[in-house]
């Protein structure tokens, strides 16, 4: 039996790059970059629909996803995803509050977050840490925060 056939496409986001990668019937990650050199068009249906859908939300951050996504993970995992996902646009909660609400802990849910194969949307974004943005998708300085204050504005979301 061969493997299933996947695809790439690289586009343009407003903070750079989105690497968008696919087999046939599922979206299977998005990678973030900061430049956007060797951008590559998408060629399939689904990375068609996904390039389109993430950009209407550059254009309208409050545009909804419905892309399939294979998502592998644990039970834990999936919960943490969903109740990511349940956090309106421009609102945050605090890694702490969410891990209370999920009887869990902060690191656990950081843990989750870093995990997730989907930034932007699966929107880890909308979590921060007490004290400031936190990090974002393992990353604690660097491009990658920088792309979450990006997001984070680009919904509505007010700094203290």
């Amino acid at each position: 039996m061969s493997e299933p056939q996947h695809s790439r496409a690289v586009i343009a986001a407003p903070f750079g790059a989105l690497v968008l990668d696919a087999s046939d019937s599922h979206l299977l990650n998005i990678g973030l970059r900061i430049e956007t050199s060797e951008l590559s068009a998408p060629a399939t249906p689904l990375l068609l629909e996904a390039a389109r859908q993430l950009n209407a939300y550059f254009d309208d951050p409050l545009c909804q996803f419905f892309l399939p996504l294979f998502q592998k993970g644990t039970v834990y995992q999936k919960v943490v995803w969903q109740e990511l996902s349940a956090i309106p646009p421009g609102s945050v909660k605090s890694y702490g509050q969410l891990a209370e609400e999920l009887h869990s802990g902060a690191r656990a849910v950081a843990g989750v977050c870093r995990a997730n194969r989907f930034p932007v949307i699966i929107p880890c974004h909308r979590l921060v840490a007490v004290n400031g943005v936190g990090g974002y998708c393992g990353a604690a300085t660097g491009a990658l925060p920088k792309i979450k204050r990006w997001l984070l504005r680009h919904e509505g979301y007010e700094f203290p």
